[in-house]
């Protein structure tokens, strides 16, 4: 096996623990087990387990955070970007579903874990590019003004439990369903 096969291998591994079984309830042994390399292979990679993590979650979301960027650019309609933001989690939910579960457990881990503190950019720059739409529709959409922080964060938590409800095929997928998912959140945030 060449050497970047064994890189490549433990984040499919680690993806696969930590998505099923959790950061926490992961061990490096197991890790290394299952991509069948030595510890120190995985520490001159990665560092730690931790370092892991970070590759995984750098190696799976900076595409989806440049689709993410597009997607929140305001152009003047609203109805249209607030679209292109579900669709674009929707659709990288149905691409990456076990990075999509780790992403979610991950975000919900107490503000100091570790984990949690190591991936804090991940998280911080999808609140950020959902605040800066908000706040960029705010000449055409005077309500909004001020409320930039808690329609991002509403918006998010949404997406994020339809996007959980599909990986888990509790939802019928339709093309149909980013702009019903836009609609239903758009009639909170016009009242």
């Amino acid at each position: 096996m060449k050497a970047s096969d064994n890189r490549q291998r433990l984040l499919e591994v680690a993806l696969d623990r930590f998505a099923s079984r959790g950061y926490d309830a992961t061990g490096v042994q197991d890790l290394v087990d299952a991509a069948g390399v030595t510890k120190p292979t995985l520490y001159h990679y990665f560092g730690s387990k931790l370092g892991l993590l970070q590759a995984l979650i750098q190696h799976h979301g900076e595409r989806f955070l440049a689709d993410l960027r597009m997607a929140a650019a305001y152009e003047g309609d609203l109805p249209l970007t607030l679209q292109r933001i579900v669709r674009t989690y929707l659709s990288f939910a149905r691409r990456q579903p076990e990075f999509y579960r780790l992403h979610m457990m991950l975000y919900f881990l107490p503000p100091h874990h570790e984990a949690r503190e190591a991936t804090a950019a991940f998280f911080e720059e999808q609140q950020t590019l959902l605040e800066g739409m908000f706040v960029a529709a705010v000449p055409g959409h005077g309500n909004l003004k001020g409320k930039h922080q808690r329609l991002a964060s509403s918006l998010l938590g949404q997406i994020n439990s339809y996007a959980v409800l599909l990986i888990d095929g509790a939802l019928a997928d339709s093309e149909a369903l980013p702009h019903e998912v836009a609609k239903q959140f758009s009639y909170g945030i016009y009242a």
